[in-house]
C-alpha cells in the first residue's frame, strides 16, 4: 500500500458517496435534497452522465516496475494534491448552513480548488478570506456591463486566480420536482414544505442559528428588504445565461488571471474558446440539470480533448461520483476533474466534517485505483485506458 494511502484518513461508518448520499437524504428537508439530487425532466441525462464514464474500462500492467502513485497534480501554475476540485454549486446554503465555507476551507486545507457560485451563499470575499485568495470565482453573466464589471472587480480584489464563465444555462431548466417544491422563481413556503422542516431537526436548528440563506454575493445590488416574490424578478432582470462570444471578449481583457469556459459540449465551442484566449474549459452539461436530450459529459470530452487537448487545458464536470470516476475521466483525456453534488452529500450529511471527509474518501479511492493499475503519475493514466 502507498504511503501516501496510510495517511489519509475518513470515518469509516460512511466510506462512499453513497453513503453519504443515504444520510444526507435522511438529514436535510425533502425539498432540499430534490433540489441538490434532481436533473432535470425525466433525469435521462443525470443517469447517463454516471453510467458513460463507468463504462470505460482501465487496464493494469501489474508486472511492470512500479515505484508508487502520486496524485499531485500542476494546473494553472499550481500544483494541487489532487486531480480534482469542488465545482460551483447555487444556494448550497440551503442544503446545508454555511456548506460554501465549510467545502472552501476543507478545500484550502487539502489544497484542491474550491469554485464559488454567483448565485451560492456565501461572498467573493468571505471565501477569498477562508482560502487566502486561492478560490476560483464563477461568473453567472449580468445583463448590464456595470454590475458584470463590479463583480470581477470584486474577484480581482480577492485575488481569485481563475475567473470562471458559465455558458450552459441560457435558460431556467425545467426541474418537475423544484416546481412542485416551490423552489422555481419566485421561491415559495408551503405547508408540505413546513412540516418537511419540522422532521429535520438538525437541519432547523442550525439554519435557525445561522439564518435563512441568501444570495450573499449579489446583497449590493439587491433592494434592501426585497420579498422572497420578488426575488425572481430581480434575477430575470440582473442576469442572462446566454452567453456569446462578443460578451466573452470584453472579459477577457478585463480579466488579467486565468479565464475558464464551464458548460463547453461541443468541439465548435472549444474551438472558439480558443480563439478568444481562453485558458481552459469545463466540458460539462450541468449535472445533467439543463438538457435531458443532450449527451452525457464524457462524450464530448473525449473528442474535444483528443482534438484541442494541446492547445487549451480540458476539465471535466458532471457525473463524477468517485475516485474510480476520476481516473476513467482523466484516462479520456481530462487534465482536471470537479464535483459538485458528491461534496454536497458530504457536507449535508457530516456537517463541518463533510468537506473534509468526501475529500480524503476521494483521494483514497482515487490512489487506490492508481496503486492496483500500477499508474505512477495522473498525466499517465491515458496508457491503461481499454
Amino acid at each position: 500500500m502507498s504511503k501516501n494511502m496510510k495517511k489519509i484518513k475518513f470515518n469509516t461508518n460512511y466510506p462512499s458517496i453513497e453513503d453519504l448520499r443515504a444520510k444526507a437524504k435522511k438529514r436535510i428537508p425533502k425539498f432540499a435534497f430534490e433540489y441538490l439530487d434532481g436533473g432535470c425532466n425525466e433525469d435521462v441525462n443525470l443517469h447517463k452522465n454516471t453510467k458513460e464514464i463507468r463504462d470505460i474500462e482501465l487496464l493494469p500492467h501489474y508486472l511492470s516496475k512500479h515505484t508508487g502513485s502520486d496524485i499531485k497534480t500542476e494546473l494553472f501554475g499550481h500544483t494541487y494534491d489532487a486531480p480534482f476540485g469542488i465545482a460551483p454549486v447555487g444556494l448550497q446554503g440551503l442544503m446545508w448552513p454555511k456548506a460554501p465555507e465549510i467545502l472552501a476551507k476543507a478545500a484550502f486545507e487539502h489544497n484542491i480548488p474550491f469554485i464559488l457560485s454567483t448565485v451560492t451563499t456565501s461572498s467573493i470575499e468571505t471565501i477569498a478570506e477562508i482560502t487566502e485568495g486561492k478560490a476560483w470565482f464563477q461568473l453567472y453573466h449580468p445583463t448590464e456591463n456595470r454590475l458584470r464589471d463590479d463583480i470581477i472587480k470584486r474577484a480581482g480584489v480577492a485575488e481569485c486566480p481563475v475567473l470562471v464563465i458559465l455558458c450552459d444555462v441560457p435558460t431556467f431548466g425545467f426541474r418537475p420536482r423544484d416546481i412542485r417544491n416551490g423552489l422555481a422563481m419566485p421561491p415559495k413556503i408551503s405547508i408540505e414544505n413546513i412540516f418537511q422542516i419540522l422532521g429535520k431537526p438538525k437541519w432547523a436548528l442550525n439554519t435557525l442559528k445561522h439564518g435563512q440563506p441568501s444570495f450573499e454575493t449579489l446583497k449590493p445590488y439587491m433592494p434592501k428588504g426585497i420579498a422572497l416574490k420578488q426575488l425572481g424578478k430581480f434575477m430575470d432582470q440582473t442576469f442572462s445565461g446566454r452567453l456569446n462570444e462578443e460578451k466573452i471578449k470584453p472579459i477577457r481583457d478585463m480579466w488579467k488571471g486565468k479565464l475558464v469556459l464551464k458548460g463547453v459540449a461541443n468541439e465548435s465551442d472549444a474551438e472558439k474558446a480558443i480563439k478568444l484566449g481562453l485558458d481552459g474549459i469545463i466540458v460539462s452539461n450541468h449535472g445533467g440539470r439543463q438538457l435531458d436530450a443532450g449527451e452525457s459529459s464524457i462524450r464530448p470530452l473525449k473528442r474535444i480533448a483528443a482534438k484541442y487537448g494541446k492547445e487549451i487545458k480540458v476539465m471535466m464536470d458532471s457525473g463524477l461520483r468517485s475516485g474510480p470516476d476520476i481516473a476513467r475521466t482523466i484516462a479520456s483525456g481530462a487534465d482536471f476533474t470537479f464535483l459538485g453534488r458528491s461534496f454536497m452529500y458530504g457536507v449535508s450529511a457530516l456537517g463541518k466534517k463533510g468537506g473534509d471527509h468526501t475529500i480524503s474518501i476521494l483521494k483514497q479511492q482515487l490512489l487506490q485505483v492508481m496503486e492496483q493499475i500500477c499508474c505512477e503519475k495522473t498525466e499517465k493514466l491515458y496508457k491503461h485506458l481499454l
